[in-house]
């Protein structure tokens, strides 16, 4: 039996899969676009504001912590963006990536990934309130390539530990 908690605005299931925080945020960041569609005509500059400051927040709130790792939470949060580029009349016939280079917008995937790192560079250097040995284990190994900072990655067998960076 699946167990539903919300905490912080992030919904975690009892075996920590994010599918059901990704489709309730899906939907939510669907009715924005269709309520921006249905408000606003289609001037560039206005949408593009328009989504990034009501439609991506939903999309990407807190995402270190809930960041999706199968395919199909990846694409059901990617098709938000798509509809969106797809909603320019000038850009509709281009290709996806064509219409990000256009708009200046990354794929969010892109973006997860980013705020990931940012987080991680946070930690390791002590701009944030989470002890660094709390998430990681640095290497032992002198083979370095110059720095002193080499994350060990353990092994795993759980899928889940797979795509958290726990200590252990």
């Amino acid at each position: 039996m699946l167990i539903r908690k919300k905490d912080l605005g992030i919904i975690i299931t009892n075996d920590l899969k994010p599918s059901a925080h990704c489709t309730q945020n899906c939907t939510k960041a669907n009715r924005m676009l269709g309520m921006i569609a249905r408000t606003f005509s289609t001037r560039e500059h206005i949408l593009l504001s328009l989504y990034k400051s009501v439609v991506r927040p939903h999309l990407e709130y807190c995402s270190p912590a809930w960041s999706p790792y199968y395919k199909k939470d990846k694409d059901l949060l990617e098709k938000i963006q798509h509809r969106f580029t797809r909603m320019l009349p000038e850009l509709r016939n281009l290709q996806y990536s064509e219409r990000l280079n256009k708009l200046g917008l990354w794929t969010l995937e892109e973006r997860r990934n980013r705020a990931d790192l940012i987080e991680v560079y946070k930690i390791l250097n002590g701009f944030s309130v989470v002890p660094a040995d709390t998430f990681f284990a640095l290497s032992d190994d002198t083979r370095t390539r110059g720095h002193l900072r080499k994350l060990l990655k353990r092994r795993c067998n759980k899928d889940l530990r797979h795509h958290f960076f726990l200590k252990e």
